[in-house]
């Protein structure tokens, strides 16, 4: 069974950064699909970034794009999330998901794909 297990959130003030870092216990990392879903209240889970297997390919949404960076380090099984400027509008719970991609290429940036989920961490930035 396969197991995500996210970190690195916290409480934040406006401008500043946070790195968060999702990892698994799968053996075989390289072949999944990653991505960062986030969750605000009373708000359905939105996608944030998504990463292919063979890491070539990337997307965000729009809202993200040019302030948060994700990566991926196959040797240690995880997935970051580097977030630079964050504003009170990033604060959310951050999911992340993973997907056995048969495609090294594509980023899916849509949550049915994901068949694994890890537990979220909450990131709140104070205006």
């Amino acid at each position: 069974q396969v197991q995500l297990v996210e970190s690195g959130g916290g409480l934040v003030q406006a401008g500043e950064d946070l790195r968060l870092s999702c990892t698994t216990s799968a053996r075989t990392f390289s072949s999944y699909a990653m991505g960062w879903f986030r969750q605000a209240p009373g708000k359905e889970r939105e996608f944030v970034a998504a990463i292919s297997k063979g890491g070539t390919t990337t997307r965000y949404v729009d809202s993200v794009k040019g302030r948060f960076t994700i990566s991926r380090d196959n040797a240690k099984n995880t997935v970051y999330l580097q977030m630079n400027s964050l504003k009170p509008e990033d604060t959310a719970v951050y999911y992340c998901g993973a997907k056995i991609a048969s495609n090294s290429g594509t980023a899916y940036t849509e949550s049915r794909p994901y068949d694994k989920w890890g537990q979220g961490t909450q990131v709140t930035v104070s205006s």
